[in-house]
């Protein structure tokens, strides 16, 4: 009888857990919409619960996020004291389109987004030189557009 009790508590744990996975492991509203905008969200179905798609250090100094921002997150913020009415892609893709290195590394933070680099952290460099990643980038159609994807 004490083995049915700790298995049916086992299993009752295990579904809590499995339950609450997603919730926990989901990413933040702010993330999901830069994942969508940016087009990150294209090569990997499981991407809402991949913390490589949008690490909370894109914005963040910390890797769990939180209090604590890198050039690239303070110069998000700036721009929402700017435009405080304005919605999220509003304001991504007016500092994106200011062709500004928050970080300092040499690559404007639109093509470190487009390279899949950080870009408000210095030591997060594309691999492609400047001018082949931008020709990349520019083949590609550049920033896209404010209007949210259906």
């Amino acid at each position: 009888m004490r083995g049915d009790g700790a298995r049916l508590g086992g299993a009752l744990l295990a579904g809590l857990v499995l339950l609450s996975a997603p919730a926990a492991l989901a990413l933040p509203k702010y993330r999901v919409e830069a994942a969508r905008f940016l087009g990150h969200d294209k090569d990997d179905p499981l991407w809402q619960l991949s913390g490589k798609v949008m690490p909370c250090v894109t914005c963040h100094t910390q890797p769990q996020g939180g209090k604590g921002w890198n050039p690239f997150g303070q110069s998000l913020q700036a721009e929402f004291r700017a435009q405080p009415q304005a919605s999220f892609r509003t304001v991504l893709r007016s500092v994106l389109a200011r062709e500004a290195d928050a970080d300092a590394d040499g690559y404007p933070d639109a093509l470190e987004f487009f390279a899949r680099t950080l870009p408000g952290d210095p030591r997060s460099k594309p691999a492609k030189s400047l001018r082949d990643l931008r020709a990349e980038f520019e083949q590609a159609g550049g920033l896209p557009e404010e209007k949210p994807k259906k």
